[in-house]
């Protein structure tokens, strides 16, 4: 039963078995109701604007336009909308989605009461992340998050749509590095790299990796060092 109290909640992800677990947990809350689902980046904006429910719980791989670019439509027309990141992006591109406006940012392993007081928190105004994602951060800014600064220099970097990591990642490929290589001398998983190098032909909106480094080298980036 829905009531003024209960938390509006649309979930954006495409995969069925995803979104039918998800709303199982959620239906079983007496302050939760799934107002919609939408299993591509476009439908999330479209259902968002009619729906208006309080909180987006929005998957950052879909058809179409992504995660990110759909949460930041959404808050664009719709500020009152938390939109809470599910992925299974453990990586920078929280960066980028908090840029875009998401309230938090959650990795799909997590636990069901975690993610039952995650959507909690942001549809009460907070900002909330899975802990090894606030490590994560926490990790980036002791070290040195100048490099997230808007300097001039960073203005003029290409591709601001890219977290620096994906920018790192894109200047090896440009350099024609393997996802093996980029691994190893970023000392990072495969995995890993094949996840960043997806999320960067989606912001390029490339559908190749010989598409992506044309426009990595046309941008000045792969060049050789000397």
């Amino acid at each position: 039963m829905m009531s003024e109290e209960s938390i509006h909640i649309l979930i954006a992800d495409d995969h069925p078995v995803f979104r039918f677990g998800l709303r199982a947990l959620l239906e079983a809350q007496p302050d939760m109701v799934v107002v919609g689902e939408a299993e591509s980046g476009e439908t999330a904006v479209t259902l968002t604007q009619s729906l208006q429910p309080d909180v987006v719980l929005m998957d950052i791989n879909m058809p179409g336009i992504n995660g990110i670019e759909a949460t930041k439509q959404i808050i664009d027309s719709l500020r009152e909308t938390a939109v809470l990141i599910i992925t299974m992006f453990d990586d920078d591109t929280v960066f980028t989605a908090m840029q875009a406006g998401a309230r938090g940012y959650l990795l799909k392993g997590a636990q069901g009461d975690e993610t039952l007081r995650a959507i909690r928190a942001v549809a009460n105004g907070e900002v909330i992340f899975s802990p090894g994602v606030a490590e994560q951060m926490m990790d980036f800014f002791m070290k040195g998050g100048r490099q997230m600064a808007t300097t001039d220099s960073a203005r003029a970097e290409p591709f601001p749509e890219l977290t620096p990591r994906e920018r790192e990642i894109l200047e090896l490929l440009a350099q024609g590095l393997t996802n093996t290589a980029i691994a190893e001398k970023l000392v990072l998983s495969p995995k890993t790299i094949r996840n960043q190098v997806s999320n960067i032909f989606s912001k390029l909106q490339v559908a190749s990796r010989s598409e992506a480094i044309v426009k990595a080298r046309e941008a000045g980036l792969g060049k050789s060092e000397t």
